[in-house]
């Protein structure tokens, strides 16, 4: 039975090395999805300490945006597939449209593009038997940012993650290293 988590929470919470045990403990082989990007040299060296860290059996998909298609066009037997993580998922798409805020009404084209992206997302977790592992950051845990820009963005990975945890069989928050459930397997 394919069971798809959502895991959840802040900054250095935890998220990635507990996605990565999931992983090993279910025995399954497993493709992984990275979407960070290299914008300058601290986030280049973030990138590698990441690879570090991933068995060298693990295959890997490095890929900015359409993701759903990319790991769509990848997948092969592969019975457990991470995606780390949907806030540079989104923060991509947020940069590739180099948005100024600006009193904008209705939707935006970085939020349709946000929409789409998670939407063709969640049918790929839908179409594969792989068990998804997905891993994004808490934003509406925090301060309200002092911009536009900030809070626009802030609110657009919150319906995303929204979106994700409601097709998610289980959610778990991170809090400290500690993983705490919040959504149980539907089917048990």
């Amino acid at each position: 039975m394919q069971i798809n988590t959502l895991i959840i929470g802040g900054a250095r919470s935890g998220k990635s090395n507990f996605a990565q045990k999931l992983a090993l403990e279910s025995g399954k082989k497993v493709l992984f999805v990275a979407t960070a990007e290299a914008g300058d040299e601290e986030m280049r060296r973030r990138i590698e300490k990441h690879k570090e860290s991933r068995p060298p059996s693990w295959n890997i998909l490095e890929t900015a945006t359409d993701t759903g298609r990319e790991i769509l066009d990848k997948a092969g037997d592969e019975g457990v597939i991470i995606v780390d993580c949907v806030t540079l998922l989104v923060n991509n798409i947020f940069g590739r449209f180099n948005y100024q805020a600006g009193g904008q009404t209705g939707e935006s084209p970085v939020e349709k593009e946000i929409t789409r992206e998670i939407e063709e997302l969640i049918e790929c977790m839908n179409r594969l038997k792989a068990d998804f592992i997905i891993v994004t950051n808490e934003v509406g845990m925090d301060l309200v940012p002092a911009n536009e820009t900030g809070r626009l963005y802030r609110d657009w990975l919150g319906r995303a993650n929204q979106q994700l945890a409601e097709n998610a069989d289980r959610v778990y928050l991170m809090v400290a290293g500690i993983p705490l459930l919040i959504k149980p397997d539907r089917n048990p």
